[in-house]
């Protein structure tokens, strides 16, 4: 089940670097996207809710973008070139209500990815997640805009 799992992060994180992503030409313009996988059963986790958040020049975060994964445990398009400028952002996956819907107890509430994007200028951003009920952890494929 490990091995698998890993592959299948290895795989999902291949194509995207390699720009071969299984989309097509869509994404080519997204510049932030998520993909979520269930750890416990091997597949992506579809259904779980995603806010997005940006801070202000005060350091308060103010909500920019929310969404549900889709059966591929992916959303695409949470924000746009040019609402997505440099700053410090925060991704937020709504874990718990995820796992209950299971008939699990979770430990988190949700799960935060905290990042500065775009300070060395225009860049996608795919934050990859890989959820159990009591971890979680995350990579980000951080490439240059495709034309």
């Amino acid at each position: 089940m490990v091995i698998y799992l890993t592959l299948y992060v290895l795989r999902l994180l291949a194509n995207v670097i390699q720009g071969h992503d299984t989309h097509g030409e869509a994404d080519t313009k997204c510049p932030l996207m998520v993909k979520i996988l269930d750890a416990v059963r091997g597949i992506p986790a579809a259904k779980v809710g995603v806010k997005v958040f940006r801070a202000d020049e005060v350091g308060t975060w103010k909500l920019i973008a929310t969404g549900i994964t889709s059966d591929e445990g992916e959303i695409h398009d949470l924000t746009n070139e040019e609402e997505f400028i440099e700053g410090d952002y925060k991704v937020e996956f709504a874990t718990k209500p995820y796992w209950r819907k299971s008939g699990l107890s979770p430990l988190h509430e949700y799960a935060d990815v905290v990042f500065r994007a775009n300070d060395a200028g225009k860049r996608h951003y795919t934050i990859a997640v890989l959820l159990t009920p009591f971890s979680f952890s995350t990579t980000a494929v951080v490439s240059d805009p495709h034309d």
